[in-house]
């Protein structure tokens, strides 16, 4: 009752982004009973029946990605003060979002049965002429199997928004650095034992200062206080020293701190400014290395005179994962061009917010890419003789393309609100609201500048072998 409630009490457009889930649900289980349909009307070509059911996985793929991105942005379930007082704590928003999630794609899985069983004609209307190839009216549709595959959409988004919302931790790791204890022995204990500390006699020691045993008058003195010392808490014993304040420089090394951050970076030299990494995303060079794969898969596959399907669908997976892989280091380094040869204010903003925003936007950006690569290399490679018009395949590009376009619009949105208390502070600090807009339509068309020579050449160069 409480997912209904927070669903309904939404607003108009976390609606039209739960509505794009449920559209791209339908159309996925759509497909999924049309593969049934399929294997029930032709029961000796099982192997055409499983091929179309493995190419279901890739709008399947695209559709519980735009629901995990959907999940990311919904208002209602995200943490809040005061909501682990009422029993709302991050383990039970995480089942809220995961069930919001599986309603919204349940919703779009009873629309696909009912259109399927409206053309099939088992509701009132009568079949659909010409489409009994994939429908199978003639047959009886099998309850369990139709159940099963309509299942598979919610479960499968309601499982991957729960693992990726799952409660974390927000303290980072504490690394404690590993140190020798006695003998050689490993421990964490930051007090170290003098060399020869227990080869001698009678050595005793109070306070870490070893104790003779010709001193034994004046330890004897002191054995009240030894004592009263050895009750003190191990706490208060081995609590380590204060870590100095950011404003101070550490002995020994006079002015450092205070010029690491007059120039913008702090006394490590690691970047002061939060959230603005200064090395590229790790996943650039193995996205470049997996494009290039992929380019090589299908110029072998290209000198045979029938290319095998197999080599071709390696050759686009590899390049579309390189893609995606490399989406997040594209977008970090069109930031720092964006900031290159002396920027103005406009340039810095712009420039700032894409390498903060790399991770978040980058991967969104470079599934749209191997989409429209993927794309453009089939228009390409068809050319001006045009196929057989199959409205499942219609269908199924229709719908991988409208989540991709979809889950990138919602990243866009994510970023948005992760930086409104940025934008609220800027125009507190007086920046017009001009500035703010320029930043972003100039981000927009870097992207667009970067990306899309980016896709075309992929498309040709993936489309050469194949179109000899």
């Amino acid at each position: 009752m409480l997912a209904l409630r927070l669903i309904r009490a939404a607003r108009p457009a976390v609606h039209l982004r739960r509505l794009l889930v449920s559209a791209a649900s339908a159309g996925t289980a759509f497909l999924l009973l049309s593969s049934l349909g399929y294997a029930l009307h032709h029961p000796e070509a099982a192997d055409a029946a499983a091929l179309r059911l493995a190419w279901c996985a890739v709008p399947l793929a695209a559709t519980v990605y735009l629901a995990l991105a959907v999940a990311r942005t919904d208002p209602g379930t995200r943490p809040r003060p005061g909501l682990s007082a009422v029993g709302l704590g991050p383990a039970r928003l995480m089942a809220l979002s995961a069930l919001t999630t599986a309603l919204s794609c349940a919703l779009g899985a009873l629309l696909a049965l009912l259109a399927f069983l409206r053309l099939r004609g088992d509701l009132p209307g009568g079949p659909f002429d010409g489409a009994a190839d994939f429908l199978a009216a003639d047959q009886p549709l099998p309850v369990p199997a139709a159940l099963t595959l309509l299942a598979v959409v919610p479960a499968a988004a309601a499982a991957t928004a729960a693992v990726a919302l799952r409660p974390k931790d927000p303290r980072p790791a504490r690394r404690t650095p590993r140190t020798f204890g006695r003998f050689g022995t490993y421990g964490t204990s930051p007090r170290r034992d003098t060399f020869g500390a227990y080869g001698r006699f009678g050595a005793r020691r109070r306070g870490g200062t070893p104790v003779a045993a010709g001193a034994a008058g004046p330890a004897r003195g002191a054995q009240a206080s030894g004592a009263a010392a050895d009750l003190r808490p191990a706490a208060a014993v081995h609590a380590p020293a204060e870590p100095p304040s950011p404003g101070t420089a550490p002995a020994g090394r006079p002015g450092r701190a205070a010029a690491g951050t007059a120039s913008g970076t702090a006394g490590d030299g690691t970047s002061a400014l939060p959230g603005v990494a200064d090395t590229d995303p790790a996943g650039l060079p193995w996205g470049v290395a997996l494009v290039t794969a992929g380019l090589a898969a299908q110029a072998y596959a290209g000198r045979s005179a029938p290319a095998p399907a197999l080599a071709v669908l390696l050759g686009w997976l590899l390049g579309g994962t390189g893609l995606v892989l490399a989406g997040p280091g594209l977008t970090h380094g069109c930031g720092r061009l964006l900031q290159a040869c002396r920027p103005g204010v406009l340039r810095l903003l712009a420039g700032r917010v894409l390498m903060t925003e790399a991770a978040r936007i980058g991967r969104p950006l470079g599934v749209v890419c191997a989409v429209a690569s993927a794309g453009c290399a089939l228009t390409i490679v068809h050319g001006s003789a045009a196929p057989d018009h199959d409205p499942l395949s219609a269908l199924g590009a229709l719908v991988v393309a409208g989540s991709t376009l979809a889950t990138l619009l919602t990243a866009a949105v994510e970023t948005r609100q992760c930086r409104a208390g940025t934008t609220a502070a800027l125009l507190r600090l007086g920046a017009p609201p001009v500035l703010l807009r320029g930043a972003a339509a100039l981000r927009a068309v870097a992207l667009v500048a970067l990306f899309g020579p980016l896709v075309l050449v992929i498309a040709a160069l993936s489309a050469l072998p194949l179109s000899r």
